[in-house]
C-alpha cells in the first residue's frame, strides 16, 4: 500500500515548453549546445555554481546580455493550472499520504516562479509538501540514484510504500530500480489530477 508520494515539479504541476530555451538561445547566437554548455548547465542545476557564474559564462563566451540570457533561460516556464493546486491541497489536507516534491530546479527558475506566481501562491503550493527538495539546494540531481536514496533515507521511507511521479522516463526508471513505484506521466495526454485513476491498483 502506498504511504508516500514524491512529485516532480515541471510538467507535473507547472507546464513547460521544453524547446523554448533552445529556440531563444539560438536567437542570441547560441546554436550549438556543446558538451561544455551542458556541463555548465548540469553544474548549475546541482547548485555547484552560482547564478552569477552561470550568467557570466554565457556573457563572456557568447556576448549575451544578462537580461537576454535570463529571459531565454526562463522561457521554458509556462502556466500553473489551479486545478492541480486544488488536487494537491485536497491530497495534503486528507493526511492520508506523506507528500514530497523532488525537482531538478535551479535558482533562476525558482526565482521566476516566486515572482510570477507571487509568494502567497508559491507558499500555498510549497506548504502542501512535508519536504520540498530542489536539486540546486541539495547538490544532487535526477536521474542519479543518490538523489532517490537521499530522500528515502532522510525521511525513513520504504521504497515499496512510495510512488514517484515524473514526466521523464530516465527519472522514473532510475527510481524504479530502487524498488520505488513510479508513474511516468505523459504531458499533454495525462494530468497529475488523474493519479488515483491511472494508478488505482497501487492505492
Amino acid at each position: 500500500m502506498i504511504k508516500n508520494i514524491i512529485f516532480d515539479f515541471g510538467d507535473i504541476f507547472i507546464n513547460l515548453d521544453k524547446k523554448a530555451t533552445h529556440k531563444e538561445l539560438e536567437k542570441l547566437g547560441v546554436s550549438n549546445i556543446s558538451d561544455e554548455i551542458m556541463s555548465v548547465v548540469h553544474q548549475y542545476e546541482k547548485g555547484l555554481i552560482t547564478s552569477r557564474d552561470f550568467i557570466n559564462f554565457f556573457s563572456s563566451k557568447f556576448s549575451v546580455s544578462s537580461s537576454d540570457l535570463v529571459f531565454a533561460w526562463n522561457s521554458i516556464l509556462l502556466d500553473f493550472p489551479l486545478t492541480r493546486l486544488a488536487f494537491l491541497k485536497e491530497l495534503s489536507n486528507s493526511k492520508k499520504y506523506r507528500l514530497f516534491l523532488l525537482s531538478n530546479t535551479n535558482d533562476l527558475h525558482i526565482s521566476w516562479v516566486q515572482e510570477n506566481w507571487g509568494l502567497k501562491l508559491y507558499n500555498e503550493f510549497k506548504k502542501c509538501f512535508e519536504k520540498f527538495y530542489l536539486s540546486y539546494e541539495i547538490n544532487l540531481s535526477k536521474p542519479s540514484s543518490e538523489i532517490y536514496e537521499f530522500v528515502l533515507t532522510e525521511n525513513n521511507l520504504n521504497a515499496q510504500e512510495t510512488i514517484f511521479v515524473d514526466d521523464l522516463k530516465e527519472n522514473t526508471a532510475a527510481a524504479n530500480r530502487l524498488g520505488i513505484h513510479t508513474w511516468n506521466l505523459i504531458p499533454g495526454q495525462e494530468d497529475v489530477t488523474q493519479l488515483f485513476t491511472k494508478k488505482q491498483t497501487l492505492f
